[in-house]
């Protein structure tokens, strides 16, 4: 029988069983959220002052204090961690926004608005919305670098199945929408949905999000034909229709296929189909990016997962309608 692994005193020990008393307890929820988006101490949303004292309700007051208020002596204006995030402007309070982005972010295949509401114990509608916000800190930023090495580029359709045979079509020429997959080898994945699958459309998104020393791995798709001019590693195909599937490069010795791509997809729709059955076309780039949040953080805890959801909730803000 494997032995539990020891205490690390780091984020890696969060779970459902060290984190009960922050989910039992307003105040120490907000300092654990303070903890993570402040780690140098709180700063004023309104003018970046970094100096701010916490304002207290007098013993006994008519009007109590909102948890979690500071004033700014800089600027002298009120405010607290949820301002300038996901979390503002919302009534839930932040112990129950931690059990969610919890939930969410230790789920390996997702986490439906309808169990979120049971666990919750809110509407339906209100899990929806808190989990479509919770998707927005997980929005992957590619600016500390671009993707390299041997990186895969796929597409596929999602949406809904057709109910009789010959009811509509499969693949190129369907109703349901194009998303499109950017993954390294062992490495990160951009995923995204994508307006069609021509040769233009394909092509820009892999030129602003892949460098120019990559290698570019896709299928048989004629519509990333003369990609390999803009990249020094060139461009390598598997022919599926020949069910050509795995081929090894007789110079380099590279493994050419695209697996991992496949893989992808896989845990996609796996998400689509067994979870949230429905994925509208509105809000499937949400979907997407948390599949992309999920599979680069395949090889850290669960804990770390969610902190990096809670400090990715800083400078976002999402709107009910």
């Amino acid at each position: 029988m494997p032995r539990k692994n020891p205490p690390t005193n780091s984020d890696a020990d969060l779970n459902l069983s060290t984190m009960l008393p922050l989910f039992a307890d307003e105040e120490k929820a907000i300092a654990f959220i303070e903890s993570k988006q402040w780690p140098n101490g709180p700063i004023c949303p309104f003018c970046g002052g970094g100096e701010a004292y916490p304002i207290k309700s007098k013993p006994g007051a008519k009007r109590p204090v909102r948890p979690g208020l500071r004033k700014c002596k800089a600027c002298r204006k009120p405010f607290t961690v949820r301002m300038g995030t996901v979390f503002e402007e919302s009534k839930i309070p932040l112990r129950q926004w931690l059990m969610a982005i919890h939930l969410i972010t230790s789920s390996k295949k997702g986490f439906s608005s309808h169990q979120l509401a049971r666990e919750l114990g809110v509407t339906q509608k209100t899990a929806w919305f808190v989990g479509h916000r919770i998707r927005e800190t997980m929005k992957i930023e590619l600016t500390s670098g671009m993707l390299s090495g041997a990186v895969e580029v796929d597409e596929t359709y999602v949406g809904g199945k057709p109910r009789y045979k010959g009811q509509s079509k499969r693949g190129r020429g369907t109703k349901k929408s194009p998303v499109m997959v950017l993954v390294e080898r062992d490495g990160k994945a951009v995923c995204k949905p994508i307006p069609n699958v021509t040769g233009k459309t394909l092509k820009n998104e892999i030129a602003v999000r892949v460098a120019k020393r990559a290698v570019i791995l896709t299928d048989e798709n004629p519509s990333y034909n003369r990609i390999g001019k803009e990249f020094d590693g060139g461009h390598e195909t598997v022919c599926h229709s020949r069910k050509e599937y795995v081929r090894i490069h007789p110079e380099s010795e590279l493994s050419i296929n695209t697996n991992t791509a496949e893989s992808f997809f896989s845990l996609l729709k796996r998400s689509h189909y067994g979870i949230h059955h429905k994925m509208s076309k509105r809000h499937l780039h949400r979907y997407c990016t948390e599949r992309a949040f999920m599979w680069n953080g395949r090889n850290v805890s669960d804990g770390h997962r969610m902190v990096a959801a809670i400090q990715g909730a800083e400078g976002k803000r999402l709107k009910y309608r």
